[in-house]
């Protein structure tokens, strides 16, 4: 060091007394001086939009020097749309004021970009320009976002090419951009950033559609889940899975099988000529259960499984992933009458079942779970037999009749003419309801048709027996008028016995007819027991007693005459007696006199 310094050479015309003055240039050389140092400096106006480059940078402030005699500040946050900002770069700045109170040079590069935004913006969008853009924050439909200075709109559709999910994770980025459409009446800028990458998309799509092949498999993006099907990105192109394309099982929804943004594999189904619709498959990559299904399963076998379908006609049930068989409604119970098979079961539940009927070209299969139980028609004679009572049970109403169930699987027929003895039923809800018990005794069996029929008034005596006795022909009961029907009207008799009369047979002495709930006496004109049919008339009442009343007129008159006729016969005798006698004594008489005359 001491060495260097002894090689420094002092100037030779350095005047070391005005130095020590102060004053060690001349006044021309200041002149100069000044003069050099002026032409140095940058020539800047106030409220002017000059280019600047940084200085220096920290998390709050950069520092521009534009050439001026003092650096500017400008806040880190008119950047923000720039994160990439860093020293060297050169920047538009605007000279608010060349010096504020101390002294301090003072520039904004958010008004030097407002000043000129409009101009880069309509510049951006007729060179078709890539620009930067700061997320201010989310709007309905998309995003704000601020370009040049100007608050911009991005679509949510312009974000990307697959769908956004979640708006809130853009907010506060800096993205690249395309002016896509501007409103200058309205000052409205559109950009996109879907567009920047739909060009570089469009020739990979053209890439992958050029090699795509039925039957090739493909690695792919879950993209889209619908209620119908899956879309997969292949890399810029877009494919779909059917729902029934995912599994070989039933699928209620796609989410069950993928989630988004899930890589799988997948297999090319189909594609249209234009390859812009492609079918995709999963399922296909796994071999079908049927050709899995254990070759030792047979009819008559018993499988289990989960009811995954529900129909009216029966149900769908999964013994394995993606085999099925179906249950009929039919194949659920021993019982005849019409059930749904809602009735039974419901989807998830676990069932066993038998195997009815097994193809396994056509892969389908039949269970039935009413197997699972003894047939009740097996032995029906020795359970039921003819003339035995029970108690069963009302399942359904007929115009002819009531069928009840007296166990499930053994259904029979109540016949209307079998409720009562004593009634005319002209429907079973007169006597019972559905759903009721009712005692019933088995009149005939037919297994064949697995039909029974029962009877319910066997159960108690036949009063007609007993109704024999009392309504003998032309006996006379009262009654009351009960129904009017077309042919007459239903006569209610003693005993809960019902009769019937014709029109001609209502009318009374006055000549009316009878009407509804009229009491009257009715004579009995003809019973039949096998029919149970009691025919019965008001007229033959009073009209039956005149002729007595005449006969026995006719026969007091008779009596009478047969009286006066005696009385007169002995009248007429007693005047023949008398006159036999007188005339015998006048003949005495007579006869004294002659026997004198002759004397």
């Amino acid at each position: 060091m001491i060495d260097n310094l002894k090689n420094v050479q002092p100037v030779a015309d350095f005047d070391w007394d005005k130095y020590e003055k102060g004053d060690s240039l001349s006044a021309k050389s200041q002149e100069e001086l000044v003069e050099t140092y002026d032409q140095s400096l940058n020539k800047v106006n106030d409220k002017e939009v000059v280019m600047g480059k940084v200085t220096a940078m920290n998390k709050r402030e950069v520092v521009v020097n534009i050439g001026y005699k003092s650096d500017g500040v400008v806040s880190m946050n008119e950047f923000r749309y720039n994160p990439d900002l860093k020293v060297g770069d050169e920047v538009e700045v605007y000279i608010e004021s060349q010096e504020d109170k101390k002294g301090q040079l003072i520039l904004s590069h958010k008004k030097a970009r407002a000043t000129r935004s409009w101009d880069r913006v309509n510049e951006a969008l007729e060179k078709d320009e890539i620009i930067k853009g700061f997320i201010k924050c989310r709007t309905k439909g998309g995003m704000i976002v601020d370009v040049f200075g100007i608050e911009a709109f991005l679509p949510g559709s312009q974000i990307d090419v697959k769908p956004i999910r979640d708006y809130d994770v853009f907010v506060g980025k800096t993205m690249e951009f395309k002016v896509v459409k501007i409103n200058h009446e309205f000052k409205n800028v559109v950009v996109s950033h879907k567009a920047l990458i739909e060009a570089e998309l469009e020739q990979q799509k053209k890439e992958i559609i050029s090699k795509l092949e039925k039957g090739q498999v493909l690695e792919g993006t879950v993209k889209n889940i619908t209620s119908y099907g899956v879309f997969i990105d292949l890399g810029g192109v877009d494919g779909l899975i059917h729902i029934t394309d995912l599994s070989w099982g039933r699928v209620q929804h796609p989410e069950e099988v993928v989630k988004l943004d899930e890589k799988i594999n997948v297999v090319i189904l189909d594609f249209d000529d234009d390859k812009k619709r492609i079918a995709l498959g999963l399922k296909q990559l796994t071999p079908h259960p049927w050709d899995a299904l254990s070759a030792d399963l047979k009819v008559g076998d018993k499988v289990k499984g989960r009811v995954v379908v529900m129909a009216d006609y029966g149900a769908f049930i999964e013994i394995a992933p993606g085999v099925e068989g179906l249950i009929h409604v039919s194949e659920m119970s021993w019982a005849q009458h019409l059930r749904s098979a809602q009735d039974f079961m419901k989807v998830g539940d676990e069932v066993e079942a038998v195997v009815l009927t097994l193809d396994r070209d056509e892969r389908k299969m039949s269970l039935g779970i009413k197997q699972l139980k003894p047939d009740p028609w097996e032995n029906i004679e020795e359970k039921y037999p003819v003339g035995s009572q029970h108690t069963a049970k009302v399942r359904n109403f007929t115009n002819f009749g009531v069928f009840a169930e007296i166990e499930e699987g053994v259904d029979g027929l109540i016949h209307i003419s079998d409720l009562s003895w004593t009634k005319k039923i002209k429907h079973p809800s007169e006597v019972t309801q559905i759903g009721a018990d009712i005692e019933v005794q088995v009149l005939e069996i037919d297994k064949e048709n697995r039909r029974l029929s029962l009877g319910h008034k066997q159960l108690e005596e036949n009063p007609w027996d007993v109704f024999e006795t009392i309504f003998t022909v032309g006996s006379v009961h009262e009654g009351t008028v009960v129904e009017m029907v077309d042919k007459g009207a239903v006569i209610s008799l003693p005993y809960g016995v019902e009769g019937f009369a014709t029109p001609k047979h209502l009318v009374k002495e006055d000549g009316s007819q009878a009407k509804v709930e009229e009491k009257l006496e009715f004579k009995v004109i003809e019973f039949n027991k096998d029919s149970k049919r009691i025919i019965v008339s008001h007229s033959r009442v009073f009209e039956d007693e005149k002729p007595e009343a005449k006969e026995a007129a006719a026969e007091k008159k008779a009596k009478k005459s047969a009286k006066k006729e005696k009385e007169e016969s002995v009248q007429s005798n007693s005047n023949v007696e008398k006159t036999t006698l007188g005339d015998i004594e006048e003949l005495a008489a007579l006869k004294e006199k002659l026997s004198g005359d002759n004397k």
